[in-house]
């Protein structure tokens, strides 16, 4: 009997994985189903494949989500984060490995012990971030460990990002990933480590205290802090260093427009907007002025509510301008919070057309000391989609899964339990394969300035 792979949810990122998959299945020689509550854009994604097959399933269904699980020997589960543990629930039950490219969750890890036990590998965070951050960033610092080099800072930033060349509007961003995940980015606290101090910075103050880095042959970027850095402490043995910063990459001028929406409370999700299907956008923006910004039109007020500096205001206002957040438009959404009347908007202003180009950036920053001198090594990776479906991100989430997946198959050890891909016998050989296709970061190592 063949061996299976599951792949559970076909969506945006699972285009790559679903595609690798099939790809390699007859040397492999195994099958690939994929389930999805929408059973056509299953098979749209299987494309009639002889080694796939496509099945409608409601993913929130026990028992028809367990007759799949139990048919597989590998389970990918591409659902929203809190259906992992409900797959790794089975997974545990029918003695089934389990790959997922989400962060880990507590309740997910308190299947660490059992998993353990029926020698199982729950392989989590595989994906791009989390994922080829985590496996770069290690395979670089027991690089540099080995030559007797002591590591003191560490800084990682990532970015989905429209391509330069499909970059048409004032944010100079396009969706390329959950729409949802970006609205709601950065809520909660910031916490990272500086120069041995621990640094707390407010969601309100999120966009505010971005930093800067420079992308070779690309110039200058923004760069706001990840909720927490301090986690990847201990798995990536970075006690000793003084810091550890990880955050997010946006191209110049994005902080400040996003920083004036948060400000306006159009991040909101807390409250319901009473009468948000005819409430206008106009409208909204009013109402969460309260009785701010003094006289003159919406776009003055706006702008003196925000104490906007001069060089600032025109380029912050056009961003919301272009938005249409002053355009007397019915939201056309019922019982909607700010956050979901913003996204509703945003699906459509910041939606990729058929043939614009995403792109990811990820950089690494590694300060240390050899042999009594200071070093910086800066490594980036720079990739970029062919068009709105085949994108850099649905390849750099989906690739690494698949690799590991299909090892798996193939009857590749990994170590078992509740985990994340920090170990070379698994990061050694995925990032080789990716490398191989085309994944490829470009480093320098100097003396620090």
């Amino acid at each position: 009997m063949k061996k299976k792979v599951l792949v559970l949810g076909a969506g945006r990122s699972a285009t790559a994985l679903i595609d690798y998959l099939l790809e390699h299945a007859s040397a492999g020689d195994y099958r690939v189903v994929v389930a999805d509550a929408q059973a056509e854009l299953a098979r749209q994604k299987v494309g009639g494949h002889l080694r796939g097959e496509a099945v409608g399933l409601d993913a929130a269904d026990v028992s028809a989500r367990r007759v799949l699980v139990e048919a597989c020997d590998v389970a990918v589960s591409l659902l929203p984060p809190a259906l992992h543990v409900e797959v790794a629930r089975d997974c545990l039950a029918l003695g089934k490995h389990l790959v997922t490219a989400s962060y880990v969750s507590e309740a997910l890890r308190a299947l660490d012990a059992e998993a353990r036990a029926r020698g199982l590998v729950f392989m989590n965070e595989l994906g791009l971030d989390p994922g080829i951050d985590h496996m770069s960033a290690v395979q670089r610092i027991r690089h540099i460990r080995a030559q007797e080099g002591r590591i003191t800072a560490f800084y990682s930033s990532t970015g989905g990002l429209v391509a330069l060349e499909s970059d048409d509007n004032p944010w100079h961003y396009k969706f390329s990933w959950n729409p949802r995940n970006v609205v709601l980015a950065g809520q909660g606290v910031a916490q990272y480590l500086e120069g041995g101090r621990l640094r707390f910075i407010p969601y309100q103050r999120l966009f505010e205290q971005y930093r800067l880095i420079q992308v070779p042959n690309m110039g200058e970027w923004e760069v706001y802090a990840n909720r927490d850095s301090l986690q990847y402490r201990s798995a990536y043995g970075l006690e000793e260093a003084e810091t550890l910063f990880r955050g997010t990459i946006r191209h110049r001028g994005f902080c400040d427009g996003w920083n004036a929406l948060v400000r306006l409370g159009l991040t909101e999700s807390s409250f319901i907007v009473p009468n948000s299907e005819t409430m206008t956008y106009a409208g909204l923006v009013e109402a969460l002025l309260g009785n701010g910004g003094g006289a003159g039109s919406l776009q003055e007020r706006v702008a003196r509510l925000l104490n906007l500096k001069e060089g600032d205001s025109s380029a912050v206002v056009k961003q919301l301008e272009w938005l249409g957040l002053f355009e007397e438009r019915p939201i056309g959404l019922k019982n909607a919070s700010p956050a979901q009347a913003l996204e509703h908007l945003l699906l459509e202003k910041w939606a990729m057309q058929p043939h614009d180009r995403d792109m990811v950036i990820m950089q690494h920053i590694f300060e240390y000391v050899l042999e009594g001198r200071q070093r910086r090594l800066t490594s980036t990776l720079v990739a970029k989609g062919d068009d709105s479906v085949h994108t850099a991100m649905a390849r750099l989430v989906g690739w690494p899964a698949g690799i590991f997946a299909r090892r798996l198959l193939a009857g590749a050890t990994a170590p078992t339990g509740v985990r994340i891909p920090t170990d070379a016998e698994v990061y050694e050989p995925v990032m080789a394969e990716l490398e191989a296709m085309g994944v490829h970061f470009v480093e320098e190592d100097a003396p620090a300035a």
